[in-house]
Parts: C-alpha cells; structure tokens; sequence
C-alpha cells in the first residue's frame, strides 16, 4: 500500500470555508472557517486529511485517512465528530491520474436501511481543493451534505 500519488501533492496546511447542508433542520445550510493539514504517514504509506470546522457554533473536527494499493484504487477510513459521532467509516473508490479522489462508505440508520456516503477530493487550481461530501439514500438519491474549499497556507 502507499499513498496516493496525486494526492501527495496536497502536503501542507490549508485554510478554506466549510459549507454543511441539512435539509431536515433549520437553518438548512451554514458556513464556518474550516483548516486542514494534509501529511504522508507511516513512511509514505498513507495519507491523513486533518480538518477543523464548526457546526452551530461548536467545534468539529475531522479525519480521512487514505491508502492506495493500486494505480487506481483508493481505500479510506474517516471519522467526524458531528457526522460519526463515535464511529468510524470504511470505504472504497477509485482516484484518477488527475488526482480526483471518489469514495464510498455507508453508515446504519436502523430500522431503516442503510445509508451510503460519499466523499470525493477535487484538486483545484494550483494551489486548492475540495473536500465533498455527499449522502445518498437507501433509494439512491444522493444529496451533497458537505463541501469544503480550501487554499494553501504560504
């Protein structure tokens, strides 16, 4: 395994704004300050996405970490402080040569089945990108849930 090679061009500390949709509640979507520190791990074997951002006026925190064992494959595992509680997500996608990262885990909501989530990385102009994230009912229907965009710390 090791990480992701497109991915370790994100290396660094970046600052950016975190949107979170919640169609069930009120206010349906907010916005906060978010950080993030991206670092090869376990000599360069994986990938840790770190990031801050807050949700009614209370700090969140987040972990995704990434590992590849083929050119293309990508396995994951995150945790969120809002979104998982005191859980913790597996999943599997695919990354692209151009560094756009797709994965998908799913997380139980009994006694209805069980939901999917979706997380995907988009490298933007030099020097940002994107973390999204989207929920996708037992149907099928995805809604984005979570977006984060940020910009290198110089």
């Amino acid at each position: 395994m090791s990480a992701p090679e497109s991915m370790q061009k994100l290396a660094g500390s970046w600052t950016g704004t975190s949107r979170l949709y919640r169609p069930w509640l009120s206010p349906q979507e907010s916005e906060s300050v978010s950080t993030a520190s991206v670092a090869l791990e376990a000599r360069g074997k994986f990938i840790t996405i770190r990031y801050t951002w807050s949700a009614d006026g209370q700090p969140q925190e987040g972990v995704l970490l990434l590992g590849s064992d083929t050119d293309d494959a990508a396995q994951a595992v995150w945790i969120d402080s809002w979104h998982m509680s005191d859980k913790f997500m597996i999943c599997a996608g695919s990354i692209s040569d151009a560094g756009l990262l797709d994965i998908l885990g799913s997380y139980s909501a009994p006694p209805n089945p069980d939901w999917g989530w979706r997380i995907v990385i988009v490298h933007g102009e030099q020097g940002s990108f994107e973390l999204i994230m989207y929920n996708i009912s037992p149907e099928g229907d995805e809604s984005l849930a979570f977006k984060n965009r940020y910009e290198r710390l110089m």
